[in-house]
């Protein structure tokens, strides 16, 4: 790469971007790439060649890329971090655009870590100038690196909304995940926000959250929701929900959190085969078990459905014998970590 043309370098980062192979592509606009020590990449003025290359804005990045090439070859870091904030904002306009995606982030990793390089490197050629305010530079940076981050977590977390309504739990997940950890500490609101969606997740993927960041982010309507699944108490589960319906629902997480039933289901039962201690469990074990929480109706032919969902689902690992009426469970992890089966 040291030595290629920059035909060949626009050819493979084209291919790269149109392949949408963020991997590839974030280490072709990377600092530490051996790319940029190529003096036929270093280009006061690539504008026209990138245009002939790459669809807008991809082509002002890239430009803007292959100019600080340029100026670092020439140990000019305030003109270097120029190029590099134009990069960074340029990237910022194309991840707006970009719904439902995140191959590009390996590309945005990249590029805001060296953005924040050359504005150190920046500011120190200032200060041997004496010119502008020590450490304005890097403080420049800090506001583009958090509009960055905000444009990203605010994609994350709306894209993390939608896989839950597809039940797909596990990229909500690292989805809203992204965007909780990528909000500014102070943004509080936006952090209780996403916590509303990203809570019920965690949950259906088998992690509870501690009642000190329920409190911390008055979010205590989900604090007898997250015992009772907990305990597998589906007494309590019912009441939590009921008693804070009207909020669950304005959120639109009423449908959400009932599919918490079918984990209390199985947290109950679990411990219903601890109390009973054998691999081989009457049905009729767990119709006492719920009958004892409220569900007054249930019969053995109910518990039997819910039973075989739960290993339809793999949350118990066993079968049911209809001849004697038991539940067999696996001698080894019969109720494997949520985790695991989502």
């Amino acid at each position: 790469m040291a030595h290629f043309s920059l035909s060949n370098y626009c050819q493979q980062l084209e291919t790269a971007l149109s392949e949408k192979d963020g991997v590839y592509a974030g280490e072709l606009l990377s600092f530490r790439h051996p790319h940029v020590a190529n003096p036929r990449l270093q280009l006061e003025h690539p504008e026209s060649q990138c245009e002939r290359w790459f669809t807008q804005p991809w082509d002002e990045l890239v430009a803007a890329h292959l100019r600080c090439c340029w100026a670092v070859a020439n140990h000019d870091f305030i003109d270097a971090y120029g190029c590099q904030s134009l990069a960074v904002q340029t990237f910022t306009k194309i991840f707006q655009s970009q719904k439902d995606e995140n191959w590009s982030l390996p590309i945005m990793f990249t590029i805001t870590l060296d953005l924040r390089l050359f504005a150190n490197s920046a500011d120190v050629q200032l200060a041997q100038k004496r010119r502008g305010k020590p450490g304005a530079t890097l403080e420049k940076a800090a506001e583009l690196l958090m509009a960055c981050f905000r444009v990203c977590a605010a994609d994350r977390y709306y894209v993390g909304r939608k896989a839950i309504f597809d039940n797909d739990f596990k990229n909500a997940e690292e989805y809203l995940l992204f965007a909780f950890q990528r909000s500014h500490r102070q943004a509080k609101k936006n952090k209780r926000l996403i916590l509303i969606y990203l809570l019920p997740v965690k949950m259906l993927l088998g992690h509870m959250p501690k009642q000190q960041l329920l409190k911390k982010y008055d979010l205590l309507q989900f604090s007898d929701v997250t015992t009772a699944v907990s305990c597998g108490n589906l007494l309590l589960l019912n009441e939590a929900l009921q008693k804070n319906e009207e909020f669950f629902i304005k959120c639109g997480i009423y449908l959400i959190l009932e599919k918490l039933k079918i984990i209390t289901y199985r947290n109950l039962f679990k411990k219903v085969a601890l109390i009973l201690n054998t691999h081989q469990m009457p049905i009729s074990a767990f119709t006492v078990a719920l009958k004892m929480m409220g569900e007054d109706e249930v019969d053995d032919d109910e518990v039997e459905c819910i039973l075989a969902n739960l290993i339809y689902e793999n949350k118990i690992k066993g079968y049911i014998s209809h001849q004697h009426r038991k539940l067999v469970i696996s001698k080894q992890n019969p109720f494997p970590a949520l985790s695991s089966v989502l």
